[in-house]
């Protein structure tokens, strides 16, 4: 019984980063309501970037976006626990269930208020009438900062095509390295940003070590770590190269 319980704890922070990134792919898995809410989150992402968004207002949304994708996965875990301890209809289980449910309901009100203050009202729009990417160009950090949740994204993706939780033992195949995108994703934004030699070689050691770690630890083959490491600079320069058409 001991052992049991032993099994159910983390025994470092790695353990827990890597568990915890195992409930992210279940999720995005096999739910297809969570699905739909990172392509309409990507899609809200991309939309900021034609407006001048303030910090204040950028922060609402990103806020708005991941609380929505929490309370579908809170509500995830409350369905699956009460499934584990009954499989009939019992008037507390359809309690807890509404419950998770009318917190996703609340969290997806939330969300359309933020969107409608943001971009609905005729100040924002009439931005649009100006220089499509003016704003984009005006805004370098909030152009990295949705380059690097779109790198996260990415992974997640790649993370969940890879893995099939419809069996007993997941399948396992080509899985980008996560910390090896975000890494050259962060190498590349910082030479755009600062173009300061002695800032990007010192990044760019620290990416290096990250690329090496992935491989000692043997996480990943060679393969998935260079894929990882060039769709980290791909999805960064992609981006910034929005402000370069006119």
């Amino acid at each position: 019984m001991k052992k049991d319980n032993e099994k159910l704890k983390n025994s470092n922070f790695i353990e827990a980063c890597h568990n915890a990134v195992n409930g992210l792919i279940y999720a995005t898995t096999t739910q297809s309501s969570i699905k739909k809410q990172l392509v309409m989150g990507v899609g809200v992402l991309i939309l900021s970037l034609f407006y001048k968004l303030e910090t204040t207002q950028f922060l609402c949304l990103t806020f708005a976006i991941f609380l929505v994708i929490f309370a579908e996965m809170v509500n995830t875990a409350i369905e699956t626990v009460v499934d584990l301890y009954t499989d009939k209809y019992h008037p507390k289980a359809k309690i807890a269930k509404d419950v998770g449910a009318g917190a996703v309901l609340l969290m997806a009100i939330n969300s359309v208020i933020v969107a409608y203050f943001i971009f609905l009202n005729e100040t924002k729009i009439g931005e649009l009438n100006k220089t499509i990417f003016e704003s984009v160009v005006n805004s370098p950090k909030h152009l990295i900062f949705v380059s690097l949740i779109l790198v996260v994204i990415a992974t997640l993706v790649f993370r969940a095509i890879s893995s099939s939780y419809n069996k007993k033992v997941p399948v396992k195949k080509f899985i980008p390295s996560g910390q090896t995108a975000l890494a050259f994703a962060i190498l590349t934004s910082i030479w755009i940003n600062s173009q300061n030699v002695l800032v990007f070689a010192l990044a760019l050691m620290l990416s290096i070590i990250i690329f090496e770690n992935r491989l000692e630890h043997k996480t990943h083959t060679l393969a998935e770590v260079i894929f990882g490491s060039f769709m980290g600079v791909l999805i960064v320069l992609l981006i910034c190269g929005l402000t370069l058409i006119r």
